[in-house]
C-alpha cells in the first residue's frame, strides 16, 4: 500500500511548514532583541553641576595681603615722616599733624566696623596703634628729652597698654588691640627696674610680677589670641624669673627662695585653675619649691649633705601624689564608703589629696620623682667603683697586694641616698618600684665598701652575701611581690584585686560589644556576626620579673667578688666555691632560662676551679689542659640526668672548656694527642645516649682521627697512607652498612670519601715517588676496586678505581712511550695521528653509539 503524497499536495504541504519556520523565526529574533535592550540598557549619565573656576587666591586672603600691605606702607611712611621730615615743621604744625592722623587713624574702624569691613578696621586699627607708639617717641624727644629713656619708655608702655586695652574692649570686633596690649604689658614692670637701677634679683621679681599678671590674664580673658599672648609672656618672664631664683639659690639661698617660693605659689594656682596646663605647671612649680627649700638646706648643712637634703624635699613633693595614690583602687562606688570614713574620722591626709586635682598631683609626683632620681644619679659612682673596682686590675693574680680605691673623698651619704630611696620605693604597690627598689638595693651594697672604706675581707664577705642574697631573691621572689597590686582583666581598674564577687553580688549586665543598636544601619544580623574572643596579650607574672631584676644583679656581684678575690689565693679558692655553689642551686632550684644560665655559670666556676688548683699546685701549661678535661666529663656526665635544655646547655660549655685544654696543650704535641684521644673519650661515651648518639658519634671519630694524625707527626711518620686508611676504613665500614640497610642509597655517598681519602692522596704521592712500590701497590688496588665496581655495578668504584688506573698506568709507561717516540723517524708520529683520525672517522657513527652505550651503562650504575 502506497501512503506518499502525490508531488503537488507534498509541495504545498513543504511550503507551509517552512512558512511557519519563517514565523517562528521572526518571532525570536524580536524576543533575542528585546532581552538585548533590556540586559544592556545604557546607565543615565547624571548631569555634575559645573564646577566654578579655581581661582589662585580666595577674595578674602586677597583683601587681606592688600590691607596689610596698605598698612605696611603707611607705616613706614608714618615713621619715615617722624624721623626724617620732623625738623622741617614747627612744634604746632608737628602736634597737629601726628594728633589729627593719629585721631583719624583710631577713629575710623569705628565708621568701618559699622559697614562691616572687619579687615580694614584691623588694618588701620593696627596703623594708629603704630601711630600712637610714634606720638610717644615724638613727646618724648621734643617735649621731654630730659628724661630718662628706660624710665620714659616704661611708663609709656603702661600708658598705652591701658589705652590699647580700653581702645580694643571697646571696639570688641577687633582682634588686634588686646593681644598687643597684653605685649606692651610685659614692659613696664622690667623696664622700671632697670631704670630705677635694680639687680638681677630686683629685675626677676619684677618679671614674677608681670607674669603673674599675664596668669590672671591667662585665667580670667576669654578671647583666645589674648590668652596664648598672655601665656608665652608668663612662659617667658617666669622661666626667667624662675631661673633667676635657681642660680640664687646657689650663691645666695635666703634671696633665690623667696623668689622661687613666690613663682612656685602663682605657678600651682595657675595649674589648679586650668586643668589643661596642669601638668606641666605643676610640674615646675614644684621642682621650684624643692630647689627653694633644698638650697636653704644645702647652706645650713655640711656639703655632704647637700644632695641628700634636695633628696629629701623631693620625695616630700612626690608624697602629694602618694597622698591620692594610696586610696587609687576605691572606685566612685566606694565613694560613700570613704565619705563615712572620713566622718568617723577618717585620714586628713588623704582628704586633702583627693581635693587636689590629678593633674596638679601628677605634676608635683613628676617633680618630685625627676629630683629624686637626680640624687640617685649622683649616687651611682661608688656602685660603679665598687662593681667594676676589682677588674680594673692593678696588682698580679696572688700577690696579697690590693689596688687602691677609687672615689676615696665622695661623700659617703651616697649611700643615704640610695637607702631612702629604696626604701620609698619599696612600699609603692607597683611591680615597677618593686623591681626599683630592688636595684637600688642592690646597689647600696655595692656601693658600701666603696663609701665606707671596708677592708677587703669584708668587701669580699659582702659582695658574696649580696650575690646570694639576689640569686635567692631570683629563686624565691614571693616575698617581694608581697603587697603588690594584681592587674585584673581589660576594663577593670589597676589595683582591683581581681577576686571573684561573693555569692550576694549582683551579676553584670552583659553587653554586646558594638555600641550600635540592633537592627539600625550597618548592624550585622544576630545569625552572621559571631561574636569573636577578645586575645588578651601575655602577661608577665610580676615573680618573674623581679626575678630577673635580682638575678641579673647576683650575677653582676659574684663576678665582681671573683675579681676582687684574685688578689689572695685563698679568698680565690672560696669565692669560685661559693659561686660555684650558688649557680648550682640557682640550676637546680630555678626556673626557665635561669637555671640555664646558671648551669653555664657553674660550669665556667669548676672552670676556674681547675685552673686555680693547677695555679696552686705548680702544674706546667699540659698538665692543666689535662687536668681541664675533667670539666667536659662531668659535664657530659651530669648532662645524662640533667633537663634538656640545662644538659644541652652544659655540655656545650664543657666542650668550650674542652676546646680551651686542647688550645693550651697544642704548644706539646704529645700531650696534644693525649688530649685528643680523652676527648674522643668522652664524645664515645656521650654518643651512648640516643639524643645524642648522632653528633657525638661523628665527634668522637673526628677526635680519634686527630689524636692519630697528630701521634704520627710525633713520630715523624711522612707516608701519606697512614694518615689516610684510618680515615678509609672506617668509613668504608659504614658506607656498607648504610647500603645494606639502603640498598637504593648512591655509592657516591657511601663509599665515595672512604676511597677519594686514600686513593687521591697516594696518587699525588706516587707521581712524585721515585720508587716503584708504591705505584705497584696504588695500581694493583685500583684495579681491584674496578673489579669490584664492574662487578657490583657500582659507579663509584668504577669511575675512581679506573681514573686512578688509569692515571698511575700512564704514570709509569710515560719515560717508555717517551723513549720510544723519540728513537722513532720525526715523520712517523703525524703520520699515526692521521691514519687514526682516518680510522676514528670512519666508524664515527658506530664509535658514537658505542660511547653512548657506555654512558647509559655507567649512569645506570648505583
Amino acid at each position: 500500500m502506497d501512503n506518499s503524497l502525490p508531488p503537488a499536495d507534498e509541495l504545498v504541504l513543504v511550503d507551509r511548514e517552512l512558512a511557519q519556520l519563517d514565523a517562528r523565526r521572526s518571532q525570536l529574533l524580536a524576543r533575542r532583541a528585546w532581552l538585548i535592550r533590556v540586559l544592556h540598557a545604557p546607565v543615565a549619565s547624571v548631569a555634575l553641576p559645573p564646577r566654578p573656576p579655581v581661582a589662585d587666591s580666595t577674595p578674602r586672603s586677597a583683601q587681606n595681603v592688600l590691607l596689610t600691605l596698605g598698612g605696611t606702607l603707611l607705616t613706614i611712611a608714618a615713621i619715615a615722616f617722624t624721623l626724617v621730615s620732623w625738623g622741617s615743621m614747627g612744634i604746632g604744625g608737628r602736634a597737629a599733624v601726628l594728633s589729627a592722623v593719629t585721631a583719624a587713624a583710631l577713629v575710623a574702624p569705628v565708621a568701618l566696623l559699622r559697614r562691616s569691613l572687619v579687615s580694614t578696621a584691623e588694618a588701620v586699627a593696627a596703623l594708629g596703634m603704630v601711630l600712637m607708639v610714634l606720638d610717644a617717641y615724638a613727646l618724648h624727644r621734643v617735649a621731654l628729652p630730659e628724661t630718662d629713656g628706660l624710665g620714659y619708655a616704661a611708663v609709656a608702655a603702661a600708658v598705652l597698654a591701658a589705652a590699647w586695652t580700653a581702645y580694643g574692649s571697646a571696639l570688641s570686633r577687633l582682634r588686634v588691640p588686646l593681644p598687643v596690649a597684653v605685649v606692651a604689658g610685659q614692659l613696664p614692670l622690667p623696664l622700671g627696674v632697670l631704670a630705677a637701677g635694680g639687680g638681677s634679683t630686683a629685675f626677676a621679681w619684677a618679671a614674677l610680677v608681670t607674669a603673674a599678671a599675664d596668669g590672671a590674664v591667662v585665667l580670667w580673658a576669654r578671647p583666645a589670641s589674648v590668652r596664648i599672648t598672655a601665656v608665652t609672656g608668663a612662659v617667658a618672664l617666669g622661666g626667667w624669673a624662675l631661673l633667676t631664683g635657681g642660680l640664687l639659690s646657689l650663691t645666695s639661698p635666703w634671696d633665690g627662695a623667696p623668689l622661687l617660693l613666690a613663682g612656685a605659689a602663682v605657678t600651682l594656682y595657675l595649674a589648679w585653675r586650668r586643668p589643661a596646663l596642669a601638668v606641666a605647671a605643676s610640674a615646675v612649680a614644684g621642682l621650684a619649691a624643692v630647689t627653694a627649700v633644698g638650697g636653704l638646706l644645702r647652706a645650713a648643712v655640711p656639703a655632704d649633705w647637700a644632695v641628700p637634703g634636695y633628696v629629701l624635699c623631693g620625695l616630700a613633693t612626690a608624697s602629694v601624689w602618694w597622698l591620692r595614690a594610696g586610696t587609687a583602687g576605691t572606685t566612685s562606688a566606694s565613694a560613700p564608703a570613704s565619705g563615712a570614713a572620713t566622718r568617723s574620722g577618717g585620714s586628713t591626709a588623704d582628704t586633702a589629696g583627693a581635693r587636689l586635682p590629678a593633674g596638679v598631683r601628677l605634676g608635683l609626683g613628676c617633680a618630685g620623682a625627676a629630683t629624686t632620681a637626680l640624687g640617685v644619679v649622683w649616687a651611682l659612682p661608688p656602685v660603679a667603683a665598687g662593681l667594676l673596682g676589682p677588674l680594673a686590675r692593678t696588682t698580679e693574680v696572688w700577690s696579697g697586694e690590693h689596688a687602691e680605691r677609687a672615689l676615696t673623698s665622695y661623700p659617703g651619704t651616697a649611700v643615704l641616698v640610695l637607702a631612702v630611696a629604696a626604701a620609698v620605693l619599696a612600699a609603692l604597690p607597683r611591680l615597677w618600684a618593686r623591681c626599683a627598689a630592688l636595684a637600688l638595693a642592690w646597689a647600696l651594697l655595692t656601693a658600701l665598701p666603696v663609701s665606707l672604706g671596708l677592708p677587703f675581707a669584708a668587701t669580699l664577705a659582702l659582695q658574696l652575701l649580696t650575690s646570694a642574697a639576689a640569686l635567692w631573691i631570683a629563686v624565691r621572689p614571693g616575698p617581694a611581690t608581697r603587697g603588690l597590686r594584681t592587674t585584673g582583666a581589660p576594663g577593670e581598674r589597676s589595683g582591683t584585686s581581681g577576686t571573684e564577687p561573693g555569692p550576694g553580688a549582683p551579676t553584670p549586665p552583659v553587653t554586646a560589644p558594638s555600641a550600635a543598636p540592633a537592627g539600625g544601619p550597618g548592624a550585622p544580623r544576630p545569625g552572621w556576626a559571631p561574636v569573636r574572643p577578645r586575645t588578651q596579650a601575655p602577661v608577665i607574672a610580676p615573680g618573674t620579673v623581679l626575678g630577673w631584676s635580682a638575678y641579673a644583679g647576683g650575677l653582676a656581684s659574684a663576678v665582681s667578688a671573683v675579681a676582687l678575690a684574685l688578689d689572695v689565693r685563698a679568698a680565690t679558692f672560696l669565692a669560685l666555691g661559693a659561686v660555684l655553689g650558688l649557680c648550682s642551686a640557682v640550676a637546680v632550684l630555678g626556673l626557665d632560662a635561669r637555671r640555664v644560665v646558671s648551669a653555664c655559670g657553674a660550669v665556667l666556676a669548676a672552670t676556674g676551679l681547675v685552673f686555680a688548683m693547677a695555679a696552686a699546685g705548680g702544674f706546667e701549661d699540659h698538665w692543666t689542659a689535662l687536668a681541664l678535661l675533667l670539666v667536659p666529663a662531668a659535664t657530659a656526665a651530669l648532662g645524662t640526668r640533667a633537663p634538656r635544655p640545662v644538659a644541652l646547655a652544659i655540655e656545650i660549655t664543657g666542650g668550650a672548656v674542652g676546646l680551651l685544654a686542647l688550645g693550651i696543650a697544642a704548644s706539646r704535641p704529645a700531650f696534644l694527642a693525649l688530649a685528643l684521644a680523652l676527648g674522643g673519650v668522652i664524645a664515645a661515651a656521650t654518643a651512648v645516649r640516643p639524643e645524642r648518639r648522632r653528633f657525638a658519634a661523628w665527634t668522637a671519630a673526628a677526635l680519634f682521627l686527630a689524636a692519630t694524625w697528630v701521634r704520627l707527626a710525633v713520630w715523624e711518620v711522612t707516608t701519606p697512607e697512614a694518615y689516610t686508611l684510618p680515615v678509609t676504613v672506617p668509613a668504608l665500614v659504614v658506607g656498607f652498612l648504610r647500603r645494606r640497610r639502603d640498598p637504593e642509597a648512591s655509592s657516591w655517598t657511601a663509599y665515595g670519601p672512604g676511597l677519594a681519602a686514600t686513593l687521591l692522596p697516594s696518587l699525588f704521592a706516587a707521581w712524585t715517588d721515585p720508587e716503584w712500590v708504591r705505584p705497584l701497590v696504588l695500581g694493583v688496588a685500583a684495579l681491584v676496586v674496578t673489579l669490584l665496581g664492574a662487578r657490583f655495578r657500582l659507579q663509584a668504584l668504577l669511575v675512581l678505581g679506573g681514573t686512578v688506573l688509569a692515571l698511575d698506568g700512564l704514570h709509569e709507561l710515560a719515560p717508555y712511550v717517551v723513549q720510544a717516540v723519540g728513537a722513532l723517524p720525526r715523520w712517523l708520529p703525524p703520520a699515526l695521528a692521521g691514519l687514526l683520525l682516518l680510522a676514528v672517522g670512519a666508524t664515527y657513527e658506530q664509535r658514537l653509539r658505542d660511547a653512548r652505550r657506555l654512558r647509559d651503562r655507567v649512569a645506570r650504575m648505583r
